[in-house]
């Protein structure tokens, strides 16, 4: 454990010097979990106003500087910081605990779902709610665009930026970490030599409304002592969680080989882990263009069957990914029976994706001192926020070509291959109810929740009628 606390120490049991109760916060963590809907943005919102404005737990200062360190880290934003606040509050138990509740209820519906679609997918029923989720999941999508653009692109610097990302993931064929990293440099280097249009860093704001002051909570203005960096503990949860991460991958490596699924999947998903910088909507592209063009593990459309599912459960959206090998491990089985290859596939992505998030928080956390007022690490990150337009944007059009358009045809480029959709090809029904999702979202400003809901039941009706 840290310098200066026992294995007993206080705040790991009855609440400590801040007096909450481990379970009491567990039962919090829990409630979070249930209501993590609405993507990132949504779930962020929700644990500000539970954590900072109903438990004023943390204050203003702490939650907002807890949450600019989780954006410059890979993986889903909202589920680090859940591990960063469990972990500042309750040590190690209190972020393992945040962290895994963040994720359980999400994978468990997921996993259900999963089994329905392979199962039933074929029944009209099913088709038809998918169906309709596919044009909602367009009009969430287009929306994500539109508030990460109007955050983000404040210059013509930004929008450049903006504007190369996608020319060069949509027509250049770009890999998505080449990208990030790219733009990451370009933001560092401008701030580092003065552009006067790469200062400052984005943030997702807080809400509006009184400022809950760090003073004012239970937590307090004092760092607890766990806080503080410690070298030795660093070294050893750093090392657990790596063998954690990467022990099951090593180990199917070796006994099945580098072209079995389950080792494709786990490398895979593994290398998702590093590079997933600027959130679900943008790694989502990522992982089309190589579950679907590379590996050949699903279709376009179940893609967006595969998001629809994770906006209507709660948890991160790139629970997503699950389905992508629950799907990969269900059609590439043997000698195991279908449905528990592909259970152990749901599992092993799982595992892969979200471990490396405690590495992170746990590996980082106590130096996040250090990175306070960094300037240059700032305007990094406003770059590749930037650079994330672009490629959210890659992933809406993707999406719309192959829910609006039954046929596609590839046209070569000088970079490869590029998706086009064949204009006489037109699904009307699909087209119109994506219109209508557009006007909920954005003239009526409706949350994810009834859009989803009605959309299903519209095309549910439609398929079942038609």
């Amino acid at each position: 454990m840290m310098a200066g606390a026992s294995s007993t120490a206080p705040d790991e049991t009855s609440g400590g010097h801040h007096g909450i109760a481990l379970s009491e916060a567990t039962r919090v963590w829990a409630r979070i979990a249930a209501l993590s809907f609405g993507g990132p943005a949504g779930q962020i919102a929700m644990m500000h106003r539970i954590l900072v404005e109903e438990k004023r737990w943390i204050g203003e200062e702490r939650f907002l500087h807890a949450l600019n360190y989780c954006m410059l880290l890979p993986g889903p934003e909202a589920q680090q910081l859940a591990i960063y606040i469990g972990w500042l509050l309750h040590k190690t138990k209190g972020g393992l605990i945040a962290g895994v509740l963040f994720v359980l209820p999400g994978f468990l519906a997921i996993l259900g779902l999963s089994y329905i679609y392979v199962l039933f997918g074929h029944v009209l029923l099913i088709e038809g709610l998918f169906f309709g989720l596919k044009a909602a999941v367009l009009a969430i999508v287009a929306q994500a665009v539109a508030r990460v653009g109007s955050r983000a692109l404040k210059n013509n610097a930004m929008r450049g930026l903006a504007l190369a990302a996608f020319v060069a993931i949509f027509f250049l064929g770009a890999p998505f970490p080449l990208i990030v990293l790219s733009a990451g440099f370009i933001g560092y280097l401008g701030e580092r030599i003065g552009v006067a249009q790469f200062k400052g860093g984005g943030s997702h704001g807080a809400a509006s409304g009184e400022v809950i002051h760090d003073r004012d909570t239970a937590l307090g203005e004092a760092l607890p002592e766990h806080v503080r960096p410690n070298l030795g503990w660093s070294l050893r949860i750093c090392s657990v969680l790596l063998l954690l991460w990467l022990g099951p991958v090593l180990a199917l490596f070796l006994t099945l080989g580098p072209d079995d699924v389950f080792s494709q999947i786990a490398s895979f998903f593994s290398q998702m882990a590093v590079v997933t910088f600027g959130g679900a909507y943008a790694v989502l592209a990522y992982v089309a263009q190589e579950a679907v063009g590379t590996f050949g593990w699903l279709r376009p459309g179940e893609m967006l069957d595969g998001l629809g599912m994770a906006e209507t459960t709660p948890g991160p959206l790139i629970m997503v990914t699950q389905f992508v090998g629950f799907l990969a491990a269900f059609r590439d089985a043997a000698p195991l029976a279908p449905l528990l290859a592909a259970t152990l596939g749901a599992i092993l992505t799982t595992w892969v994706t979200f471990v490396p998030c405690f590495l992170w928080i746990f590996a980082g956390a106590p130096f996040i001192e250090r990175l306070r007022g960094n300037k240059a690490l700032s305007s990094a990150l406003t770059a590749i926020t930037a650079a994330v337009v672009g490629v959210i944007l890659n992933l809406a059009i993707w999406f719309a070509i192959h829910t609006l358009f039954r046929q596609v045809r590839p046209v070569t480029t000088p970079a490869g291959s590029l998706d086009v959709p064949v204009l006489a090809s037109i699904d009307i029904p699909a087209a119109l109810l994506a219109i209508g999702a557009m006007i909920a979202v954005f003239r009526f400003k409706l949350d994810v929740l009834p859009i989803l809901g009605a959309c299903a039941a519209i095309g549910a009706g439609y398929v079942l009628l038609v």
